[in-house]
């Protein structure tokens, strides 16, 4: 009892910034990082002797050091740093500096990096966790990119001031698009707790007994109502839109997300690159994340092209640049716009199937729905011709539905 009151007083008190409250509730500090720390003990041991590490093992040792690991902060102790996000800060300039040093080493590393991105990406999806490697990649690659071009293409003198602020115009406004993506995609949310109601009283009159059947052993057919089955398909729908996770009953073509853990209003999919999910409130703006970034890659990796290679075209300086490899800067340039036209040709690809499936009206889980069922996409239940698709599209994030309220269920 005492060791837990001591514990609690050292949490009630106030943290310097090097200081925090760690798994077991008690008082740490950053610079003891590795000391006390059994879990890693543990695994070294089992690395020397050549013993295989276990899996509850590796889970704690995960957990000890994605405890430790933390960034001084002034208010409130130090603050826990996502480990995710630190392999692309290192990773990706490495990478591209090895790639600008030959073309054998740049083919290599450009082959290698997006199966990378993609087996981690498989691996994160398929244990349908969440993490900031795709959104940190992304963030860092811009401002990398960005840097580089200050760097190294600015002082060629190839850029006028003007396109420098076209440039400087269109990375602003692709974060602040994104940063504005991320905000609400549509959650669905619930006004009341959920609770269950029982109603007393007569049986319906289509399932009382003296309705099913006469005095001499006859039978009589009752017919249903309009308003009967009209309540009746308001239950089945109730039912097949009901999630047991959020406890609540979805609207129409709402989906719950099992890596945000919520349910989302007209769910197009969960994007790793924002770390989030694209639904009604968020959809608008997504798109136009992909469109300023697209417009602002192109651009800038044709300012690149024309100050490395001058006398080629710029789609031909991109698959044939001699002498481009004899000077490191012209390499590492050359290479980084190799880079962005590969983020840029996927990225292109993923705004073409938006489009197409804004055009008919068709959200990408639906259309992932009907691959898994080995089905076509019916187009027809929501679609209501191009043009007014889009005026809904474009509308639609401006009346989101307001809190549900909790059904009654019998």
């Amino acid at each position: 009892m005492k060791k837990r009151a001591n514990r609690r007083s050292e949490a009630d008190e106030a943290l310097c910034c090097c200081e925090y409250i760690n798994r077991q509730g008690e008082r740490s500090h950053v610079a003891a990082c590795c000391c006390d720390c059994e879990d890693l003990d543990e695994a070294c041991d089992r690395w020397m002797k050549l013993e295989p590490q276990t899996q509850d093992s590796l889970d704690r040792l995960s957990a000890v050091i994605s405890d430790r690991v933390r960034v001084p902060w002034p208010w409130g102790g130090a603050r826990r740093l996502e480990l995710s996000i630190i392999p692309p800060l290192i990773l990706l300039p490495v990478l591209l500096r090895l790639a600008a040093l030959h073309f054998l080493l740049g083919l290599a590393v450009l082959t290698a990096l997006p199966v990378l991105v993609l087996w981690y990406y498989y691996v994160t999806h398929r244990k349908k966790g969440r993490t900031l490697f795709f959104l940190s990649l992304a963030l860092f690659s811009l401002a990398y990119m960005y840097f580089l071009f200050v760097s190294e293409v600015l002082p060629r003198g190839d850029v006028t001031t003007t396109q420098l602020a076209v440039v400087t115009a269109g990375v602003a406004l692709t974060v602040v698009a994104m940063l504005h993506t991320k905000r609400e995609p549509g959650a669905v949310r619930r006004a009341s707790p959920v609770h269950s109601t029982v109603t007393y009283g007569a049986p319906r009159y289509n399932m009382d007994p003296a309705f099913q059947g006469g005095g001499a052993g006859g039978r009589q057919e009752v017919l249903v109502g309009e308003e009967e089955k009209a309540q009746q398909k308001e239950e089945e729908s109730v039912r097949k839109n009901w999630c047991p996770t959020c406890r609540l009953a979805r609207p129409p073509r709402a989906g719950h997300c099992q890596i945000c853990g919520v349910c989302v209003q007209r769910l197009d999919h969960h994007c790793v690159w924002i770390n989030s999910c694209v639904g009604q409130g968020n959809h608008r703006s997504f798109l136009l994340t992909l469109l300023l970034f697209l417009l602002t890659s192109l651009y800038g990796i044709g300012l690149v092209l024309r100050s490395v290679c001058p006398r080629q075209n710029r789609l031909v300086a991109l698959f044939y640049c001699p002498g481009v490899y004899s000077q490191y800067s012209d390499a590492l340039c050359f290479t980084c716009a190799w880079y962005c036209s590969m983020v840029t040709a996927g990225l292109l690809h993923l705004l073409l199937v938006q489009v197409v499936n804004v055009s008919y009206n068709v959200t990408e889980r639906e259309a992932r729905i009907a691959v898994r069922e080995k089905t076509s996409v019916d187009t027809a239940v929501y679609s209501r011709g191009f043009r007014d698709n889009w005026a809904e599209f474009m509308t639609m994030g401006d009346r989101l539905n307001a809190p549900l309220p909790a059904p009654d269920l019998v």
